[in-house]
């Protein structure tokens, strides 16, 4: 086999799959009695996402909530950047997450040195926020995948354009 393999690792969140977790956590927080007559609320930006609530303990458990309906719609939990949780009006507290998207130069560079430290024989290059990986092997890509499944990164991987 002479062609050459390729893929691309990126790190994407999906925003409709993010609309449609947030809706199905405002969904089950309004029918929840614990929740009753709560000042919760969820505002998704650009880049971010605000939640506010009565309290940290509040908060903590619509973040709870937020997050098992993340990972049932397949969206990275990891992507999330907490900020740190902050008293707002009405005796609330809010807390801002920014929404990682792209891979930027620290893990891209972390993630060279892991496809390079593996001894694989693949050849990797960063390519804006995404990496391509090419190699002769599709089973040496695979192995990349692995590696980089099992690594302890900040953000969600994915892999796209497996030719």
């Amino acid at each position: 086999m002479a062609s050459e393999s390729s893929m691309d690792i990126v790190s994407k969140m999906d925003m409709q799959e993010l609309k449609n977790a947030i809706d199905q956590a405002e969904r089950e927080i309004t029918s929840r009695f614990d929740f009753k007559n709560t000042k919760t609320s969820f505002e998704l930006e650009k880049d971010s996402l605000t939640i506010v609530s009565d309290d940290e303990y509040k908060l903590g458990a619509v973040i709870d909530i937020l997050q098992s309906k993340m990972i049932k719609r397949g969206v990275p939990f990891k992507n999330l950047d907490f900020g740190k949780v902050e008293s707002a009006s009405l005796n609330t507290v809010r807390q801002k997450m920014g929404l990682k998207s792209g891979i930027e130069s620290d893990n891209s560079k972390k993630i060279n040195t892991l496809i390079r430290d593996s001894k694989l024989k693949v050849k990797s290059q960063i390519q804006g926020d995404q990496i391509r990986v090419t190699s002769k092997s599709r089973d040496d890509l695979q192995a990349v995948m692995k590696l980089l499944r099992e690594a302890d990164l900040t953000i969600e991987l994915q892999f796209t354009n497996f030719k």
